[in-house]
């Protein structure tokens, strides 16, 4: 074989070989999502003027407090997104300027003893944050990982305050007409706290109360609730939800 039709086959080979550990690798970016938050600033992110009376989000390393269990101390360096309040109703919620449809919305929180908090999916549907170690045999309908005014979670997996917990929400967005009117409700398909599932399909007939505007659209943002305590966000990524 002439030279250069050897330089042709081998990079032939070489592209036929790459392109099957392709098919086989793991499509990271799909799996991992968009980082809507990039550990260094609140660049994105804006706080919602009526939900409290300031702004005391930042970012940094939180741990628990061991003088007051319900309270976080807070250094520099961390990769956190922080509600750096010690008294309920001292902050705001804060709003990604980011929006989305059906997704799969992962992250985790930290949450110190007695506090609370919401993850709001498109800033209208709640999910429960909040202290509920020793209620994992019979959670309430504000306990951790509920669906806030539509279900409790079932056969939870709680972790101590100052522990990260891991949430993986799977989300459908409701839809509308081309004149705007709603034609399916809002669904969430799936809800995994620590591992444990603890949700599925269930519909939200209309928004939870406290969201960004109270009305349902095909795209909204996420919302963390900060006007009730102090709580850590942190690896918070949207993805696509799978067809």
């Amino acid at each position: 074989m002439k030279p250069i039709a050897t330089l042709v086959a081998l990079v032939a080979l070489a592209a036929f070989a790459a392109a099957q550990t392709d098919q086989n690798r793991p499509n990271r970016g799909q799996d991992r999502g968009t980082r809507v938050f990039n550990g260094r600033d609140l660049t994105g992110w804006k706080t919602k003027a009526d939900s409290g009376p300031a702004d005391k989000w930042r970012v940094g390393r939180p741990s628990l407090d061991p003088a007051n269990p319900a309270k976080l101390v807070v250094e520099e360096g961390g990769r956190a997104l922080i509600n750096d309040i010690v008294e309920h109703g001292t902050s705001r919620d804060i709003v990604s300027e980011a929006v989305f449809g059906d997704c799969v919305i992962r992250l985790d929180v930290m949450v110190p003893k007695g506090s609370n908090s919401g993850i709001y999916v498109m800033g209208e549907y709640e999910i429960q944050v909040f202290d509920s170690v020793g209620k994992e045999s019979n959670p309430a309908p504000n306990d951790m990982g509920a669906l806030y005014g539509a279900q409790p979670p079932k056969n939870p997996k709680y972790l101590a305050p100052g522990e990260w917990n891991t949430y993986e929400i799977h989300f459908q967005a409701p839809k509308f007409d081309k004149d705007g009117n709603k034609t399916a409700n809002a669904k969430f398909l799936k809800v995994i706290l620590n591992g444990a599932t603890i949700h599925e399909n269930v519909e939200m007939k209309g928004p939870t109360p406290g969201g960004v505007d109270g009305k349902e659209k095909a795209e909204g943002p996420l919302m963390f609730q900060g006007n009730h305590g102090p709580v850590a966000y942190r690896s918070i990524r949207v993805a696509p939800l799978p067809k």
